[in-house]
């Protein structure tokens, strides 16, 4: 019997844990004009204040909408105030509305792209100043797209139930997570191949850079069989993260390289400076600015206080949950996913804690990995396409099946102990994407593009707009109405009482803020 099988016998004999476990959603979409041109206003007041607002902020541009849910036992519950905060944009936008693909909409010059502004406050000043630094190390076009990131966590029995070797409560969780976390980065090209839905491009994105892209049409560019350019090299990619290969092995080396990344100087960046003309540009010259400069496909999180640092807190109290942050938004969806694929995900991440996880080689990296994903974000739909399994050519769809039948597994158990049937449903629909690559949506996107005749921005800006249509015509209840505009009432008073009760300068607030980083021990 496999460790996976041993491991599903337990939870089905404590059936009230998997009922515990939690997930939100955190769906970023740019604001856009009639005609899809990125938006040059500000934050609508309407929707609040960016700074402190629960559900509505803004992430790189200050045209780069987020939608943040709470967290949820359950997919419908979580899928309703997904639904719910898309409807309170789409009903107080006018004019303007919700970017819903990964890949950016029309943008001006790269300098003429607005920066999020949260305000005078210190706090606001140091998210300000952090993206500022983006747009000096990444430029601020890559910075437009947009992402929607899976957060879940396990209740902590899970990690009991597990028998996991390590002596505290807290030690066996921060394992169980950085396990996860190994076999995510083993199998999340599945993800990719399965979910990925940006296989093209406006040719104004790429600023004349179309690489080994090919031309679709006299506007789009795209790459034949990829399933998700936004996760390839036309992402983020710059010199000072290439050889950051962060060690998955354990929590303290993961937090100690991430440490020496955050506190050692980086050449260009000292070149740059932090001060231009008597402002600031960026928070310091390092490797990274802060932890989340950090690019990658999943990250161990932890909640963390008022100037408090995500690399104190994880070390002085473990990984509370973790983020999924490669999937492209569906543009199919008004809300950017369907419960069908949520529950994939649950599935899939249950499959990631509780199959075998062994420390990958290599000083902590798998590159075999890397490649792995890299080839299926590229080539995923490729006739005949190998990857590389313990180094050994394997077939992906022969390998997609494989990891399919263990999931199916997972998703039987959480059907089981959830009483739903909906999970194995949803990893029952995904065997046709493997069998059938035309099925997959990069594939029905590429699709739509051509049998329709139409560019990768006109196909977009007419599915948004449809999808804007769709939420607005729904509309608010009085009830959500009410909410909705107490809340942003709300945000944009805190944000007034930060501005007013700042006591130090932003200069000696930022040295704050670097001096609360503790070296992990």
């Amino acid at each position: 019997m496999s460790i996976l099988t041993q491991r599903l016998a337990t939870l089905q004999l404590h059936p009230e844990v998997l009922g515990k476990s939690l997930r939100g959603i955190e769906k970023e979409g740019l604001r856009v004009d009639a005609t899809g041109t990125l938006s040059k206003r500000s934050h609508p007041s309407a929707l609040g204040s960016a700074l402190t607002h629960p559900r509505i902020t803004t992430d790189y541009s200050e045209a780069l909408l987020e939608l943040i849910t709470g967290t949820h036992s359950n997919v419908d519950s979580l899928m309703a105030e997904l639904n719910e905060v898309h409807r309170v944009v789409a009903s107080t936008l006018s004019d303007e509305l919700m970017w819903n693909h990964s890949m950016p909409a029309h943008l001006p010059a790269d300098n003429e792209i607005p920066i999020g502004w949260y305000g005078t406050s210190n706090t606001g000043m140091i998210k300000h100043v952090y993206r500022r630094g983006l747009a000096e190390r990444y430029g601020r076009t890559m910075q437009c797209i947009a992402g929607l990131h899976y957060n879940f966590s396990f209740d902590e029995s899970l990690w009991e139930l597990l028998d996991l070797p390590q002596p505290t409560a807290q030690e066996r969780r921060s394992a169980g997570y950085i396990a996860l976390i190994r076999n995510f980065t083993r199998y999340s090209w599945l993800l990719m191949y399965l979910f990925g839905a940006s296989p093209a491009v406006s040719k104004d994105f790429l600023r004349g850079k179309t690489g080994e892209l090919q031309e679709l049409d006299a506007q789009t560019m795209y790459l034949p069989y990829a399933t998700s350019l936004r996760m390839s090299d036309l992402g983020y990619q710059n010199k000072a993260q290439s050889g950051l290969k962060l060690c998955y092995n354990d929590l303290n080396t993961f937090l100690e390289r991430l440490y020496d990344a955050v506190t050692t100087p980086w050449p260009d960046y000292q070149a740059i400076g932090t001060h231009r003309h008597g402002e600031w540009i960026q928070l310091n010259t390092n490797v990274l600015q802060i932890e989340n400069e950090f690019y990658s496909s999943i990250r161990p999180k932890r909640t963390t206080g008022p100037c408090e640092r995500p690399i104190t807190a994880l070390a002085e109290r473990g990984i509370q949950y973790i983020e999924v942050r490669c999937l492209d938004i569906d543009p199919t969806q008004p809300t950017g996913i369907s419960a069908e694929t949520a529950r994939f995900v649950d599935a899939f991440v249950l499959f990631c804690a509780l199959q075998e996880s062994p420390p990958f080689t290599d000083s902590g990296w798998c590159p075999e990995s890397a490649a792995n994903f890299a080839r299926v974000v590229k080539q995923g739909r490729e006739p005949g396409l190998m990857l590389s399994k313990l180094g050994q050519p394997m077939p992906l769809k022969q390998w997609a099946d494989e990891l399919l039948d263990e999931i199916a597994q997972c998703a039987e158990t959480l059907d089981g102990t959830l009483k739903e049937k909906d999970y194995k449903t949803a990893v029952l629909s995904q065997r046709a994407k493997v069998a059938d690559p035309t099925k997959t949506p990069s594939a029905q996107f590429l699709e739509q593009l051509i049998a329709r005749k139409l560019s990768f921005h006109d196909f977009t800006l007419e599915q948004s707009a449809e999808h804007a249509q769709s939420l607005k015509k729904t509309g608010l209840s009085p009830a959500e109405l009410a909410a909705t505009q107490a809340q942003a009432t709300q945000s944009l008073m805190e944000q007034q009482e930060l501005e007013a009760n700042d006591q130090e300068s932003f200069d000696a607030y930022v040295a704050r803020f670097h001096q609360a980083l503790k070296k992990p021990t």
